[in-house]
């Protein structure tokens, strides 16, 4: 009996077939949360360009919007809040889906500066060229905002982590020029 348990162990150890199934059993977790990360920090890249793409938006129409314009013309226009509408769903009007999933209006600030609040385009102390400019003051538009990154549906790598939201921040200016 001994000996036919020890014929049976050299056997199994010289036999090659089973290394196979050993070796994916090993490997097939680590691919698939390595997988899983790649996918949960894909969409994570991608909802913070489409921010960054939406703030960009905003911004330039908030640059270039005169309300002055449009009161002489007997017409009432909200920059701020039409950028805002801008960034969000990529239209004046405010409709449609948003760019990104429950990105809403009142996550996005458009901060668009006052004659009063013009920066100099110089640097006073070290005398660097902050804005291309031909006047010494420039005036800035900024968007800006804060998403809360959820992973509502409690699956992928980030709830593997115990990671529930990640706060993404972005913002964007440009030199203010209204026609």
């Amino acid at each position: 009996m001994a000996k036919l348990l020890s014929r049976t162990l050299i056997r199994f150890r010289r036999d090659e077939r089973g290394t196979v199934l050993v070796e994916m059993a090993i490997v097939a977790p680590l691919m698939f949360i390595l997988s899983a990360g790649v996918f949960e920090f894909g969409n994570l890249i991608h909802d913070k360009l489409l921010i960054e793409a939406g703030l960009e938006d905003g911004a330039r129409f908030a640059a270039r919007c005169n309300s002055q314009i449009y009161t002489d013309a007997g017409l009432t226009i909200d920059c701020a809040n039409t950028a805002r509408n801008i960034a969000i769903f990529g239209n004046v009007a405010g409709s449609g889906s948003a760019r990104v999933r429950d990105w809403r209006t009142s996550d996005v600030t458009i901060n668009i500066a006052d004659p009063a609040t013009c920066r100099s385009a110089i640097d006073p102390s070290t005398g660097t060229v902050l804005y291309l400019s031909t006047t010494s003051q420039v005036c800035i538009v900024t968007a800006s905002s804060t998403y809360p990154y959820v992973n509502r549906d409690s699956v992928g790598f980030l709830s593997l982590l115990n990671i529930t939201s990640i706060t993404l921040s972005a913002s964007h200016q440009e030199r203010l020029i209204r026609f």
